[in-house]
């Protein structure tokens, strides 16, 4: 017997993947994301430093993402856990596999914030170690984070599967995350493997743009749709 609705399943999972989305956004896009200038580290830190709140703000939308990716390895766990209960909880450790190398990923950013936060160690490091020793902690988030997204690709493969064998899940969604899924290992094995080749890597991105983006899609159906799943003891069925 269930320990939980999966109405309640398909809220949390549904909510938790549409606000850690957001969030997404706004550490990549909004802040973060703009303040950091690959390959350019006096930008980058001329950049935190004269925007140092929109810094930190940045790593609390990391930490919302953190939050939410937890949250939605249990609603999803719970919410497949009918289909095959082993797979499912092989989906669900591989997102917190994922969780555990993203959070390593933003300790990295709070290195910065310790460095930029201190004005002894401003003083100690001088310019250009500064502009060294920043511009190494934020590459190495996007080393670790990238890294984390092929474990992200098998989580979202699993996921896919699982789709396929449910009866309560449009079938589209399996075929839409397994293109998502191959794109986060083939781009993010790519740029671990072979990064030399970053005219692929960059085409590569941009085809799987959309396939990634059907969690996001999964999402909204849980909240909207997915909800109204009922569980009978012969198996599941649309309300």
């Amino acid at each position: 017997m269930k320990t939980i609705s999966i109405r309640g399943a398909a809220i949390t999972a549904g909510i938790s993947i549409l606000v850690m989305t957001a969030a997404a956004v706004v550490s990549n896009d909004l802040t973060i994301g703009r303040l950091v200038i690959p390959g350019d580290a006096l930008a980058t830190t001329e950049n935190i430093l004269a925007f140092e709140g929109t810094f930190r703000l940045g790593i609390f939308s990391w930490i919302v993402v953190l939050l939410c990716d937890l949250l939605a390895a249990w609603g999803l766990y719970q919410y497949f856990r009918p289909v095959n209960s082993g797979i499912s909880l092989m989906m669900a450790w591989s997102r917190l596999a994922y969780i555990a190398m993203l959070g390593a990923a933003i300790f990295h950013f709070i290195h910065v914030l310790v460095i930029i936060g201190s004005e002894s160690y401003v003083e100690a490091f001088g310019t250009g170690q500064l502009q060294a020793q920043i511009h190494l902690y934020t590459e190495a988030f996007e080393k670790t984070w990238s890294a984390a997204l092929i474990v992200f690709g098998l989580h979202i493969l699993l996921l896919a599967w699982l789709i396929l064998r449910s009866s309560y899940v449009p079938v589209f969604f399996a075929i839409w995350l397994l293109a998502g899924g191959c794109g986060y290992f083939i781009v993010h094995s790519s740029k671990l493997l072979f990064p030399v080749y970053g005219d692929f890597i960059r085409m590569a991105e941009w085809i799987f743009l959309l396939p990634m983006l059907g969690e996001v899609a999964l999402g909204v159906w849980l909240v909207w749709k997915g909800k109204n799943v009922v569980l009978r003891e012969h198996g599941p069925e649309p309300s």
